[in-house]
């Protein structure tokens, strides 16, 4: 290649490691002759000599025993986050802890991101906490949380509005005339579920609704946990003419449960939901929901990794706002 071009193997590597220290002309010639000749630079070889991986590792779900991987929601982000990488130039890869025997337990992940030489990590980890994951807020790389409050040296964090969120969906239901109100929450560790059922209560309260202990049920994010929950609520007596569920899939579980139950729905029973899944627009009578930025997420989380790839301070955490989507279950 680079007897070919008539230069030197040093100006070769420049061209494809750092090309605004070589001459315009060089660089197409260079260029020109990779295309001719299918030439493809060693990225091997290249790591070695930059120190840099272009790799973003992904830490997903960790905990094997939930369906995480499967949630449209959390794949929709992952598509945005990819193509932003991907358009700078950085490939995604995921990352499973170590399992050496006799590891710290808190140390599977830092080995992990050492052993393939990432260059940031993107956390999405649906709430479980992991200590193996929250021990890379000090590991010193690059990270950037999802619904998830991190913190660290070079640590932040994307989430939406989910307060907000919450609210929306109350004040929602109490416009359309609803005073026996009930919810479907997350599971109560996770930071959206929290923030979510707390926005909620405030919005009730400060319309003088009142909240029963026995119509806040705790679910797990997906359509089995919102059918069984949803069961459980229209057996109260009186039963709630309304219900928020804080995630679509719950929400289409408790469609599915009202309509068993000879219910019309939004007749005799209203249901929110939270997301905004593609779902959630196809389901007859079509569901409310307060959607969330999918895109915007996984592109905010793409840019607060490449911020700081670049040297520049740590991105402030980023909480993008949400929105009411009025459908037929309201």
């Amino acid at each position: 290649m680079a007897r070919r071009c008539g230069v030197s193997v040093a100006t070769v590597s420049r061209v494809f490691n750092s090309p605004e220290v070589v001459s315009q002309q060089t660089r197409q010639l260079v260029l020109g002759m990779a295309v001719e000749i299918g030439y493809l630079p060693n990225e091997s070889a290249r790591t070695l000599a930059t120190k840099k991986s272009n790799m973003v590792g992904l830490v997903w779900d960790t905990d094997h025993r939930r369906p995480g991987w499967r949630h449209p929601f959390l794949q929709d982000i992952l598509v945005a986050l990819k193509s932003a990488l991907s358009a700078q130039g950085l490939h995604l890869l995921m990352l499973a802890p170590d399992q050496s025997p006799g590891l710290d337990e808190r140390q599977r992940f830092r080995r992990a991101v050492q052993r393939h030489n990432v260059d940031g990590v993107v956390i999405i980890d649906n709430g479980s906490r992991d200590p193996a994951v929250l021990a890379l807020a000090d590991a010193g790389v690059p990270c950037v949380a999802l619904d998830l409050r991190f913190t660290g040296p070079s640590c932040t964090y994307v989430t939406s509005d989910n307060t907000g969120g919450g609210r929306l969906a109350a004040q929602h239901l109490i416009e359309r005339g609803h005073r026996r109100i009930a919810t479907i929450t997350g599971p109560p560790p996770a930071w959206p579920a929290v923030d979510r059922l707390a926005g909620f209560r405030a919005a009730l309260a400060e319309a003088g609704v009142p909240l029963d202990d026995a119509d806040v049920v705790a679910g797990d994010w997906y359509l089995e946990r919102g059918y069984i929950a949803m069961k459980q609520l229209l057996a109260r007596d009186p039963r709630p003419t309304a219900v928020f569920a804080a995630g679509d899939e719950m929400a289409v579980g408790a469609l599915r449960a009202g309509h068993e139950a000879g219910l019309r729905v939004p007749g005799d029973l209203a249901i929110i939901g939270f997301d905004d899944i593609e779902v959630a627009a196809l389901i007859p009578p079509g569901l409310t929901t307060i959607a969330q930025d999918k895109t915007g997420i996984g592109t905010a989380a793409a840019e607060s990794i490449m911020a700081m790839l670049l040297g520049t301070a740590t991105p402030a955490p980023t909480a993008l706002p949400t929105t009411l989507i009025v459908r037929g279950s309201t």
